[in-house]
């Protein structure tokens, strides 16, 4: 869960400008892992679930099928 502070007009044209088109190859138009963190007040969770892949029980899976190394 992210909780997202409230935000001037200023700041997002400023957000917006300096990711450029990138801002557009992500769920949400943030980039947590960068200058988005910015936005948010609070995160709760696995943050790679929240950046869309939860990778650690894929890679948990991947054990136990035998795929990578215990």
């Amino acid at each position: 869960r992210l909780w997202m502070r409230p935000l001037s007009e200023a700041f997002i044209d400023g957000y917006l400008n300096d990711a450029g088109d990138s801002v557009l190859q992500s769920v949400g138009c943030y980039h947590l892992e960068g200058r988005g963190a910015q936005l948010m007040t609070r995160i709760e969770g696995d943050f790679f679930t929240i950046l869309g892949m939860p990778l650690l029980p894929v890679l948990q899976f991947l054990r136990d099928q035998g795929i990578l190394a215990r």
